[in-house]
């Protein structure tokens, strides 16, 4: 789809899934011979019919590692936790299969096949995770980068590269700044290791591939025609480094952003018929949803009115769309008084003393969003978008964070980008941060992006408890 949306499509991580689903099929094959025994009869097509039937047991155990997070290299480090989550997600990938043949027989491979394959798999795949973690510490880097400016937004992007720097094959040649004091400061890995006018010698001497400018800092400061040489008669590439921020951490560095940045980049287009496709899609999925969730709902207002007196939803004023506001639906999750002497104030996350036990356990697993079904039906938000915030919160936002009214230009959403991709927060910065994922979102907004975040909604909810 996107390989900006999160570094997920890299060559390194392709070839990670790639070789281990090979390598899954190939344990379910050999598992299937010595259980079964070789086949007398067309042994070819039987081979290929074991095959087609492994690559089902490999795709649900692939998918059983993606929401174990065993695909996400930057915190899988440790062996023992490899082999802990390769065997919880075996043990998953066993139920869902023993639904699948249950429901379609003609799918089982034979009795005893699967146990003898997860030995197998366990000992191809843990030595494959070690030997690509080798390669990749050993590979050549497919890329190195030099950034011009030592701004905030610079060092996140560093920071990034950095700790991901065996899974993207990158890396990170230095910072130039220009102030020649700062050259010889340690900023992340490496420091500043020259000013502007080093550029043309750094680039030649370093073997750089790209380099990385931020506007903000080195605006007016660089020879345009020493870089112009360097790009015609070197093939060094060069990028704003918002577009390399974007492309690398899926999300708009509002630090320093410059409005005619968002003007002339790709994206940002809303058309009718995406905007049609959203609500046709919203209506679908919210009908079918207040059907199937009719029993949890119903459980959910129980555990509310057990668990604290007063009324079972909580309505409450957010701004959506064009910046209208509209009443949210939520089954109550706090004491009935818990604004009633501070008024409008962040929630504290999970350990927040106001919210009720039934209530901690509903914003743990998100039952208490299900009533925004209904919002999504009558249209005030959607399955996917930036989420809903209250407007006296909104009113200082906006006065304090650059761009953050363009957050409005879409309906909000039950989850979003952000949602998926940073942690509960509850403070200015986290608002900003999350801002920037919404105006990612906003940019390359689609029908398969909406697709990506709700399955990684499914997988926050069950492997995080949510966010």
């Amino acid at each position: 789809m996107y390989r900006i949306i999160t570094g997920n499509f890299s060559i390194r991580r392709t070839a990670l899934v790639l070789v281990e689903h090979a390598l899954i099929v190939l344990s379910v094959v050999v598992a299937a011979i010595l259980r079964l025994g070789w086949p007398e009869i067309a042994p070819s097509e039987m081979l290929m019919d074991t095959a087609l039937r492994a690559v089902v047991v490999a795709s649900v155990l692939q998918v059983c590692l993606h929401y174990g997070d065993l695909y996400d290299l930057r915190t899988l480090t440790d062996p023992r936790d490899l082999l802990t989550g390769l065997i919880r997600a075996l043990g998953a990938a066993s139920v869902i299969l023993a639904i699948l043949y249950y429901a379609v027989p003609a799918l089982v491979i034979g009795r005893g096949v699967f146990a003898l394959a997860t030995l197998l798999i366990i000992a191809l795949v843990a030595g494959w995770r070690l030997a690509f973690e080798w390669l990749s510490e050993r590979g050549r880097p497919t890329e190195r980068l030099l950034i011009v400016g030592t701004g905030g937004a610079a060092i996140t992007l560093a920071r990034e590269l950095f700790e991901r720097r065996s899974e993207l094959g990158v890396e990170l040649v230095g910072f130039v700044d220009s102030d020649p004091t700062k050259v010889g400061t340690p900023l992340v890995n490496p420091g500043v290791i020259g000013t502007v006018k080093d550029i043309p010698g750094i680039v030649r001497g370093r073997r750089v591939d790209r380099v990385v400018v931020s506007l903000a800092d080195a605006r007016g400061k660089l020879n345009m025609d020493e870089l112009l040489a360097m790009k015609l008669n070197d093939g060094v590439r060069f990028d704003h480094l918002a577009s390399v921020y974007e492309q690398y951490t899926g999300k708009i560095a509002v630090e320093n952003l410059r409005p005619s940045w968002m003007i002339f980049s790709d994206g940002f287009n809303k058309s009718a018929m995406l905007e049609m496709a959203k609500r046709v899609s919203d209506i679908a999925l919210s009908s079918i949803g207040l059907v199937l969730a009719a029993p949890l709902m119903a459980c959910s207002a129980i555990a509310v009115r057990v668990s604290s007196p007063g009324p079972v939803l909580y309505n409450q004023r957010r701004v959506g769309k064009d910046g209208v506001t509209f009443t949210i639906y939520k089954f109550r999750s706090m004491r009935v008084d818990a604004e009633a002497t501070t008024g409008a104030v962040w929630s504290t996350g999970q350990n927040d003393p106001r919210v009720t036990p039934a209530g901690r356990f509903m914003r743990r697993t998100r039952l208490d969003e299900l009533p925004q079904l209904w919002n999504v039906l009558r249209g005030d938000m959607s399955f996917v978008g930036p989420r809903p915030e209250r407007p006296e919160f909104v009113a200082e936002l906006t006065r304090q964070i650059n761009f953050y009214g363009q957050r409005h230009v879409v309906r909000p959403g039950l989850t979003g980008w952000a949602q998926v991709r940073h942690r509960y927060g509850n403070t200015v910065d986290d608002s900003q941060e999350k801002l920037q994922y919404d105006l990612f979102y906003i940019k390359h907004m689609s029908i398969p992006f909406d697709i990506y975040i709700i399955l990684e909604t499914v997988k926050t909810v069950l492997v995080r408890g949510g966010s």
